[in-house]
């Protein structure tokens, strides 16, 4: 899904793409498959608004470009649930200078997802999330060596309790990558976890949240607020944090995890200022 429309386009001003994110735009909704058939650095659409701002939109609040309302990429309207989450969009908007950089952007892109990807198929998003109920990551633990262990106990082990407690999942740990079947009462748990979040943003981030670590436990523990999205990252990259004490770090390897890890405070934001 594009995070705005038509991104390979040369946009001005006066283009007729500007529409796009405005409301009343005419014309057939703008291919999603585009982005990726056009070339891998598309020429960023230049900044064509004055002013970012709010307007009420029926309990929540839509972001505006000089006064006009603004649509999500898929033409709906670009309305959040509160107004923090507002505030937040609206500031990214109105940070934007010569041109318009969705890198910049991560919640207008996650609000985005939330709009046309989650809301009108909630159930599919459910599904696809219950799926890492049986394979989170803090059910597979290293044999070795002694301090890894240590390590994936330390930071673990209070988790799946908590998640226990909590969500009244109890997993079965194995050892290396082989397959550990979970008990069904356990992923029927999690999944109750997952249908329990409210609202397509929140269920956004937590899609977020649990794709980026590989972990649906650490992400509920971010989202009810048992965990800081800083503890939750730490936890997510126990291995990664051994191997680089015994390797050596790796400075393109640092930097795709620093992006990671930008994402995914972003989304335990979202999850936030979404209440």
């Amino acid at each position: 899904m594009p995070y705005l429309t038509r991104m390979n386009d040369d946009p001005t001003p006066a283009d007729p793409q500007t529409p796009d994110w405005l409301g009343g735009s005419d014309g057939p909704p703008p291919d999603p498959t585009r982005s990726a058939r056009g070339p891998a650095k598309p020429a960023l659409p230049k900044r064509f608004y004055e002013a970012a701002a709010l307007a009420p939109h029926g309990e929540g609040f839509r972001l505006t470009l000089d006064g006009r309302p603004a649509n999500t990429p898929a033409r709906n309207p670009l309305a959040l649930p509160t107004r923090a989450l507002a505030e937040a969009v609206a500031a990214e908007w109105a940070a934007q200078v010569a041109v318009i950089d969705p890198a910049t952007m991560p919640l207008t892109r996650l609000a985005n997802t939330a709009i046309d990807g989650v809301a009108p198929r909630r159930d599919a998003v459910v599904d696809d999330l219950s799926a890492y109920a049986g394979t989170d990551l803090l059910a597979y633990r290293a044999g070795e060596p002694d301090r890894l262990v240590r390590a994936q106990g330390e930071a673990w082990d209070p988790v799946l309790d908590w998640a226990h407690a909590a969500l009244g999942a109890r997993f079965i740990l194995g050892e290396g990558v082989m397959h550990v079947t979970q008990p069904d009462t356990t992923v029927a748990a999690l999944r109750r976890g997952i249908e329990e979040t409210e609202g397509p943003f929140r269920l956004a981030a937590l899609h977020t949240l649990t794709t980026l670590t590989g972990s649906l436990v650490l992400a509920l523990a971010v989202l009810r607020g048992h965990l800081s999205p800083a503890e939750a990252w730490a936890a997510a990259h126990v291995d990664e944090t051994y191997q680089a004490s015994v390797w050596g770090g790796d400075a393109e390897a640092e930097a795709r995890h620093a992006l990671r890890q930008a994402e995914f405070e972003a989304a335990a934001r979202l999850a936030q200022l979404s209440r």
